[in-house]
């Protein structure tokens, strides 16, 4: 399988070929930020299921859970929470507070690891493929990204990312267009949603990442979910 071949597929292709592939055994890692919600419309909208689950860091909006809720209710979706370590968060928190993270990036990431990372991998343990919204133009991190490539993080399983080569306009049209719900954070001027203490919004003009841990530089700014190969 040539995979280079998916880049010329629009969404809806690859999404119906991801199902037909590998059904439940394929997974889509959601935040329910704008371009999850996407992802979750054109899944319903196409033969057969995929799972679908998010990882409740135990530090998220109010408006992202009841954005949750909406996408359970008007799709009739079942998600799959995966939470941290109670252990590990006890720990952390006992030893060094609980804002070490913005104290250096070393803190930051080990946060990430037990809040996000750990409960992603025990996801894709259950897992062959995962399915995200990543988007090229979402910053310095993402420019590379293929629509569907083997990870190598995770024992080289399948990774799809159907919007790769969206734009924000496509996205925002797509929700207009569709009616799909979405995270009342987005019209605060939040385009990118993660915990609550390491989210702001963002002025205009400003890169749409910039409003996560905005006290590190571009270059630092993903918690490990998504590392470069």
């Amino acid at each position: 399988m040539n995979l280079n071949n998916f880049e010329s597929k629009s969404a809806q292709e690859i999404l119906q070929w991801t199902i037909s592939t590998y059904g439940k055994k394929a997974g889509l890692a959601s935040s329910f930020g704008m371009e999850d919600m996407i992802l979750i419309d054109l899944l319903s909208k196409l033969e057969g299921e995929v799972t679908i689950f998010t990882l409740d860091t135990g530090r998220l909006h109010e408006e992202t859970y009841e954005v949750m809720e909406r996408a359970r209710s008007k799709y009739g979706i079942t998600i799959t929470a995966y939470f941290p370590d109670k252990t590990g968060i006890e720990i952390l928190q006992k030893s060094k507070g609980f804002f070490s993270f913005r104290e250096s990036i070393e803190n930051r990431k080990e946060c990430c690891t037990i809040r996000k990372i750990d409960p992603l991998n025990r996801a894709l343990s259950r897992l062959d493929a995962w399915i995200t919204g990543l988007r090229r133009d979402q910053g310095l991190t993402r420019v590379d990204v293929k629509k569907v490539a083997e990870d190598e993080n995770h024992n080289t399983m399948i990774k799809i990312n159907p919007l790769a080569d969206w734009s924000l306009a496509m996205v925002e049209e797509y929700i207009k267009t569709n009616d799909v719900p979405v995270n009342a954070l987005h019209k605060k001027n939040y385009p990118s949603i993660g915990c609550a203490p390491c989210t702001r919004s963002v002025d205009k003009g400003e890169d749409i990442r910039s409003g996560r841990w905005w006290w590190e530089n571009a270059e630092h700014k993903e918690c490990g979910l998504h590392p470069k190969n």
